[in-house]
């Protein structure tokens, strides 16, 4: 368990690529529950922050509401639609938001978790840690990452070995539209 900040330090921030952890998780065959996650993240490292980055796809508005009420800060990025062999693909690719939010924000940390196993972020891992700023990288699938990630292993974490602990549970989960309103997407930047 991680100390918890004195009064007079910066506090610590979560920065999350929401489709590579998603996928990571779904790849081993098992669900996130994102509140066990945000709450494993303020328990665990003591995250004050845990922004999320995630592409806007109309329709979705309760899951957002869903991941605000969990204590996330979304910031959305617009989506492509793309066919392909008649299946349509939606793309939201969030590298360069979480890049330049980890950035814009980095005068109001004191370190970092950077939650994604994609090789993308090496420039920013590389920098945090040069400055002194990275406390951790929670990679989604140990089976499955960045080989560019591998000069920060003393950084690395796993998923693999929290399923136990964050695994959506079948009872009781939040299924679409569930005692929940659409809000007006408080807090949430769409770039």
């Amino acid at each position: 368990m991680q100390k918890t900040n004195p009064k007079n330090q910066k506090p610590i921030y979560a920065f999350i690529d929401s489709q590579n952890l998603n996928l990571g998780i779904r790849s081993q065959g098992w669900q996130l529950d994102f509140k066990r996650f945000r709450i494993y993240l303020k328990d665990k490292y003591k995250a004050k922050k845990a922004y999320l980055f995630i592409g806007y796809v109309k329709g979705n508005e309760t899951l957002y509401t869903y991941l605000q009420q969990a204590n996330y800060i979304l910031v959305f990025k617009p989506t492509l639609e793309t066919k392909t062999k008649g299946k349509t693909i939606i793309k939201g690719n969030v590298d360069a938001e979480l890049v330049l939010h980890a950035m814009v924000e980095y005068p109001h940390y004191s370190k970092a978790i950077i939650v994604s196993g994609d090789g993308d972020f090496r420039c920013l891992i590389e920098y945090l840690d040069q400055k002194n700023k990275l406390i951790k990288v929670i990679i989604p699938n140990q089976k499955k990452y960045s080989s560019l990630l591998l000069p920060f292993k003393k950084y690395m974490s796993f998923t693999n070995y929290l399923e136990e602990k964050l695994k959506k549970q079948k009872k009781g989960v939040l299924s679409v539209g569930q005692n929940l309103q659409p809000s007006l997407l408080r807090d949430a930047k769409l770039y």
